[in-house]
């Protein structure tokens, strides 16, 4: 007898470990399930008329990809008429997007970002989706943007799937992180790895250094010091990665630890920073968390920022414990 473990039957164990509920495993099938179809219709490249651009810009103000549109279309369709939430809001998209009144409600809030990296997609590198799951506030039936804005410690489930080679999800219900692999022969996400931990030492760092020209003193102290290598005061030599798909990057750190950094800097300041706290940051940081890595703004943990808009930006740093420490102690220093 096979000893493969499909995404099914660890979530009915989880259940019967009382983890998770009935409706929550439920919900996590039905985004795994979406993010086979999203997997499909990348895999098709060219030949499925999905590349380029959309002809429209999201609510970000960033031009939309062909993929992004049906990407998300795929996740919405998916999740309406389950019975598993009471609410979707979408990176794509500027209000949440109620849940028809001809289908039953459940009590979760789902959250995502529906391709992340999509400036990768035209030239074939790893992009992927990112999830969040919230409860939603006892009594509401209809929920507003407020309802949503709920800090990341609340999160019950989070989630980010990596469309490369092969394609990977990644999952946490509160209880460690997991990695499952698309079985593309039988359909199913089977169960690669139980427990990621991420190393709490690293010599590999993943940041944007076009953007080096705006960052702000710390960060550039920072990152000069992880340049000098052995000779300068870090004392050792480190390898530096960007792939430009935060999926991908965090995926890395996930396999073989690391810190990836966005800063916020004189180009995003205004903003706030440069990735979405709802969307990316927070799942991301529950993620790495629950693998034994640390996730923060830089000054202080990423789980612990209360969001003020459904669209917030945000500071990440995120990966090896004590690598992140390191980042947290220039920026307090100045």
């Amino acid at each position: 007898m096979s000893t493969r473990t499909p995404l099914t039957r660890f979530l009915i164990e989880a259940e019967r470990a009382g983890q998770i509920n009935a409706e929550l495993r439920l919900l996590i099938e039905v985004v795994a399930r979406a993010c086979k179809g999203i997997s499909y219709a990348i895999s098709k490249g060219a030949l499925g008329g999905v590349l380029g651009d959309a002809g429209a810009s999201n609510v970000q103000g960033e031009a939309q990809k062909k993929l992004d549109v049906l990407s998300n279309e795929i996740l919405l369709e998916a999740n309406a008429w389950g019975g598993h939430l009471a609410g979707i809001a979408s990176e794509e998209m500027d209000e949440p997007h109620p849940i028809p009144d001809v289908y039953p409600k459940g009590n979760f809030l789902l959250l995502f970002d529906p391709l992340d990296g999509s400036s990768n997609i035209d030239v074939n590198v790893s992009v992927g989706t990112i999830f969040s799951v919230l409860r939603c506030p006892d009594g509401v039936t209809e929920p507003k943007t407020a309802h949503f804005l709920q800090p990341g410690t609340a999160q019950v489930a989070a989630g980010y799937t990596v469309y490369g080679p092969s394609t990977v999800l990644v999952l946490t219900v509160g209880h460690g992180t997991h990695v499952f692999t698309l079985d593309r022969e039988t359909g199913s996400f089977i169960l690669t790895q139980r427990g990621v931990r991420i190393p709490e030492d690293t010599q590999e760092y993943a940041i944007n250094a076009s953007n080096a020209r705006h960052w702000d003193a710390p960060v550039k102290r920072y990152v000069d010091d992880l340049v000098a290598g052995r000779t300068g005061p870090r004392g050792k030599d480190f390898n530096t990665r960007w792939i430009a798909s935060m999926v991908a990057d965090v995926h890395r750190i996930m396999s073989r630890g690391g810190i990836f950094l966005y800063p916020v800097d004189a180009k995003c300041r205004d903003k706030g920073g440069r990735l979405r706290l709802m969307y990316e940051a927070n799942p991301m940081a529950f993620l790495v968390e629950q693998a034994g890595g640390a996730a923060s703004t830089g000054h202080q943990r990423m789980l612990e920022v209360q969001p003020a808009g459904l669209h917030q930006r945000v500071p990440v740093v995120l990966g090896s414990k004590n690598e992140v420490a390191v980042f947290e102690r220039y920026m307090r220093e100045g």
